[in-house]
């Protein structure tokens, strides 16, 4: 990587900005010629993923310093748009708003926690991990404990909550691909994990943290495009951050008019239906329990935290956490308003896109309800045999609310196509991310660290490659299960990670008393206790305790990780002076990494 390349950088990535947006344009031209949806579809994902694939194959190295934390010479904006990238996962971008579609403000804790968890991250974590100068965040904990134990155990808590993460983002590309390529979503999970190996596998950190830039303005644009042309189409404006307040109030109302005298409906077929709300939706304790989740969770993932690795300096590294949020807050701003105005098309009869109370075979004659209907994602039932749709007879997966938008708003294909491409460059961001922590734990802290530590950088370069091979394809079996939704799926990854993690990673910047018998202690019983909670309440029958459901089980196990770590620290012996002293260093914002780039 060379400085010329870094200096350019903004002209690099605004014309690829640009040849992006000439890319639509022309997409929006062969619409009018009369080139099929499915065609245009087809060309947007291939076109996006075809592109990261480049820049993944440019990319690629044999340097491990390159591999690992690409060099260490990621500017602040970019590595907060490479960053906000790997945080946009398929959770934010295709699930976020269907659950505020179907379940009200309640899933608004995702989005408080989330964002929260990056004021923890920049205030406790980000400037001190680079100032460290480790590769990895297991790396971090055998060196300050000391020992292979500590780098052991967090290696297993990252495997599990990263695998765990990862399957939702597979399942987030096959259900994309799925209805852009017309193919069914047990094979768009394998195209999905292609896109991703071809980004990540050859050049590691750096290609990642390039291809995630052009992921970022990619699932940005398509993200804001769709919203801003619904707002300023129902009247309420090009501002739809800011104005969507009356398009709520109308919601409701209609949400009233369409359930007098109907009998709810929960579910069918796993769809839910649009007459019920989620139970969570006015529980402030499980509202505060959720955000004390996500923003814990937030700062205990090591895909996120690795990024903060990559920046040429302990400043750089804090600065790039602010510009995270700023590009981060740019979609979870929108996110209400886009659910807001996709139920209103639904359910106004008014508007030419409105269905509830309709005849039903003119809503079964609907373009999009019959496409979102092949691929099983959308069901609608004439339970009461009366020819006309209510409210408790739509049921659509809350997963396909931000893809299906556009064809539910009557825009045109084009945008569609847009959409489909940045929710696969949000799932592909995360997971190569994801896969990327995985790998680089496995092949640096378990392969290199423990068992051979001769080993040369060819190697361990081989061991990581392959690596994300096999746990890419065993994520995309799983995913292909379709055992939770995405959403819950990425609830659980954010326990298992605060679980283990949260307690003695904080402690162990912040209280140089700290030692290695408190934080495997730590890391072994609260990540255990939390395990055995989600067990025990999702499928072993057990009464959630004070609420606390299987979606934040980690609040067990952190508050179990927190206590094991200072008592077993209280009762054994102080850290030596050598590492009491490293503590201190580290929280010093300036001056050169504590441990060599080579350690």
């Amino acid at each position: 990587m060379k400085g010329d390349f870094i200096s350019n950088l903004p002209k690099i990535y605004g014309m690829y900005t640009g040849g992006f947006v000439v890319f639509i344009l022309f997409m929006a031209i062969l619409e009018y010629m009369g080139v099929s949806a499915e065609t245009i579809g087809i060309l947007f994902v291939a076109f996006t993923v075809f592109i990261y694939a480049g820049i993944g194959w440019l990319s690629r190295t044999m340097q491990v310093d390159a591999y690992y934390v690409a060099g260490r010479q990621v500017p602040a904006v970019f590595n907060g748009m490479a960053t906000a990238a790997d945080w946009m996962s398929g959770a934010s971008f295709v699930a976020m708003a269907g659950g505020i579609y179907f379940g009200g403000h309640g899933y608004l804790a995702f989005v408080v926690g989330w964002t929260g968890g990056y004021v923890l991250v920049a205030s406790l974590m980000a400037p001190y991990l680079r100032k460290f100068g480790c590769y990895t965040v297991p790396d971090f904990f055998g060196t300050r404990y000391g020992g292979n134990l500590p780098r052991f155990c967090a290696v297993v808590v990252l495997v599990v909550a990263s695998f765990t993460y990862v399957t939702a983002q597979i399942n987030a590309t096959g259900t994309i691909a799925s209805r852009a390529l017309q193919i069914p979503f047990e094979v768009g999970v394998w195209f999905g994990l292609l896109g991703i190996l071809l980004c990540s596998m050859l050049g590691g950190m750096r290609a990642v943290t390039w291809t995630q830039v052009a992921q970022y303005i990619v699932l940005i644009i398509a993200y804001l495009i769709p919203v801003i042309w619904m707002s300023n189409k129902q009247g309420f404006g090009v501002i739809p951050q800011f104005s969507y307040g009356e398009a709520v109030a109308r919601v409701a109302e209609l949400e009233v008019m369409h359930q007098l005298g109907v009998v709810k409906a929960a579910s069918v077929a796993g769809l839910k239906a649009l007459s019920v709300p989620h139970a969570a939706a006015g529980d402030p304790w499980k509202f505060v329990t959720l955000v004390a989740c996500m923003m814990l969770g937030t700062a205990s993932l090591p895909h996120i935290l690795m990024r903060y690795f990559t920046t040429p300096s302990v400043k750089a590294a804090r600065q790039s956490v602010a510009w995270s949020l700023l590009f981060i807050f740019m979609l979870y701003f929108t996110a209400p308003a886009l659910a807001t105005f996709t139920k209103l098309q639904v359910l106004d009869p008014n508007l030419a896109t409105g269905i509830i109370g309709k005849a039903f075979a003119d809503v079964q004659a609907l373009d999009w309800v019959q496409k979102w209907s092949s691929v099983g994602f959308l069901k609608i039932i004439d339970s009461n045999s009366d020819g006309l749709l209510q409210i408790n007879e739509f049921f659509m997966r809350g997963d396909i609310v931000v893809l299906a938008t556009p064809e539910i708003a009557g825009l045109p294909y084009v945008i569609s196509g847009l959409v489909a491409a940045g929710g696969m460059a949000a799932a592909m961001s995360t997971a190569d991310g994801l896969l990327l922590a995985i790998a680089n734990a496995l092949s640096h802290d378990l392969y290199y660290k423990m068992i051979d530590p001769n080993a040369d950088t060819k190697h361990r370069l081989i061991v990581a490659r392959v690596l994300l091979v096999i746990l890419g394809a065993a994520a995309a079996f799983i995913a292909s299960l379709k055992l939770t939704s995405i959403l819950g799926a990425v609830a659980w990854a954010f326990d298992f990670a605060m679980s283990g993690l949260f307690f003695p990673l904080v402690l162990g910047i912040w209280w140089k008393r700290c030692n290695r018998q408190g934080a495997v202690a730590g890391m072994i019983v609260g990540f255990c206790v939390g395990t055995w909670y989600l067990y025990q309440v999702r499928w072993g029958g057990m009464t959630p305790w004070m609420g606390i459901d299987h979606l934040r089980f980690g609040i067990i196990g952190a508050s179990v990780s927190l206590v094991t770590t200072i008592v077993v620290t209280l009762v054994t012996p102080e850290p030596d002076a050598e590492t009491q002293k490293m503590v201190d260093e580290m929280r010093i914002p300036m001056g050169k990494a504590i441990i060599d780039q080579e350690h």
